[in-house]
């Protein structure tokens, strides 16, 4: 049995004239006996909240920063009429700061025998799986005076899904991968390396892309147009060891590797190739295989919602192992990974050989605009420190980056808001040079 405040009320109502006037138990007994009585009542005529039957409906999936709704649904079984209050619990993740009380309690009244349904607003602030916590039902008697309170546990779940911010680059990448096709409106020789078919001449053309030959049989002159590589293979590897829980800005570098990886992926895939994806630490924390390319993104954005940094040192030799496991062909394996000189230097420089030998390696990281404005920093002794340190940080990276390239790998570089655009520039600068 819960009381209410407005039991506690007329409890303080009563004892104030037995304070005064008659201050003995009998007195006390007087006004509380009758009010004890009632609340008695009152509890036994609160509808029985366990025979409750509930059920939820509503969103499943949602992207970061946008809101979902979930309903629950109460049914009344029984013969008194259900006057609760409801707390419809989510993991404090699941509201913007300080919204939670108002989002997650309701009020309603259910007749016997009907039901009614209240709807749950979430606002996540975090990828991942949201579930469902107990509803806490409170069920009030007519004269609001007891209630009866019980649980229930009713499972659901909303999957949080990455954001992919950088969706706004991808018309311009594909403007210029139609360009590398040939097929702008600007009469342009295609950019590919792959024949493609021969054309009447039109003036403006190269006469470059003149086939003389063709030309020969024919009546007019022919050209041939061209279009970049397709049907290659892409693996997008994301390291989800120790260095991509760093935060740079408000999010940790995985956020920022995981919405590049989802630009290229829907760039790639529009381009005819295929594209796998791969998160590895010490095992394989998400895998995607094999999916054709209007089935890419939304597997890319499903299988990347749960993950989480894991602190602890990514296993280079066991990922290398399974680079090659899963691509067994010459590929595109694009490392989202740190430039840290310890992790790179003893971990991956020793096993890229085996990596170059059979694929192309491309590997883009995650770098931190505030040591380039601490880098500008001057006026102070500790700006002036500052300054040297992140000067010492910026030159580590570059000597790191060139050991890399001296083994063939392309390096890209950039901060949270330009990695993905410039992930995407560089693999079209590879597909145009035909090195996929």
């Amino acid at each position: 049995m819960a009381l209410t405040g407005r039991a506690a009320l007329l409890a303080a109502l009563g004892a104030l004239p037995v304070g005064l006037l008659e201050p003995s138990w009998a007195g006390i007994l007087a006004v509380n006996g009758p009010l004890a009585a009632a609340c008695a009542l009152d509890y036994a005529l609160a509808a029985p909240v366990r025979s409750l039957v509930l059920s939820r409906s509503g969103d499943t999936a949602v992207r970061l920063g946008e809101p979902a709704e979930v309903h629950l649904s109460v049914t009344n079984p029984g013969t008194r009429p259900l006057r609760a209050r409801i707390r419809d619990a989510w993991p404090p993740s699941s509201w913007l700061p300080g919204t939670e009380q108002a989002a997650s309690r309701h009020t309603l009244t259910v007749p016997p025998g009907e039901r009614r349904r209240v709807s749950t607003r979430l606002h996540p602030t975090r990828r991942g799986d949201r579930h469902a916590d107990r509803v806490t039902i409170r069920s009030s008697g007519p004269l609001g005076l007891a209630s009866r309170q019980g649980t229930h546990r009713i499972p659901w779940t909303v999957r949080v899904l990455p954001p992919f911010t950088s969706r706004k680059h991808l018309p311009s990448r594909l403007a210029r991968l139609r360009e590398l096709d040939g097929r702008t409106s600007v009469l342009t020789r295609g950019e590919g390396t792959e024949f493609d078919s021969l054309r009447d001449y039109v003036p403006g053309d190269d006469t470059r892309s003149i086939d003389w030959r063709a030309t020969a049989r024919r009546h007019g002159v022919a050209v041939r147009t061209w279009r970049p590589e397709r049907d290659r293979h892409i693996l997008v590897c994301l390291d989800t060891g120790r260095t991509s829980a760093g935060r740079v800005g408000d999010a940790p570098r995985l956020d920022a590797s995981m919405d590049a990886a989802l630009l290229l992926a829907a760039l790639a895939a529009r381009a005819g190739d295929r594209v796998d994806l791969l998160a590895y630490d010490r095992r394989v924390r998400a895998q995607v295989q094999g999916r054709s390319a209007g089935d890419v993104l939304p597997a890319f954005v499903d299988a990347m919602a749960p993950l989480e940094p894991e602190l602890i040192e990514t296993d280079a030799r066991s990922l290398v192992s399974t680079i090659l496991r899963t691509a067994p062909r010459s590929s595109l394996v694009v490392l989202l990974t740190s430039l840290e000189a310890a992790p790179v230097e003893e971990g991956l420089l020793p096993l890229l050989p085996r990596l170059t030998q059979r694929h192309t390696v491309l590997l883009a990281s995650v770098s931190d605009p505030k040591v380039a404005e601490m880098a500008r920093a001057r006026g102070t002794l500790d700006a002036v420190y500052e300054a040297a340190a992140a000067a010492q940080s910026q030159a580590q990276r570059l000597r790191t980056a060139d050991q890399l390239a001296r083994h063939g790998v392309h390096v890209v570089d950039a901060a949270p808001d330009t990695l993905a655009p410039a992930l995407a520039d560089a693999y079209l600068a590879l597909k145009s040079a035909g090195r996929l």
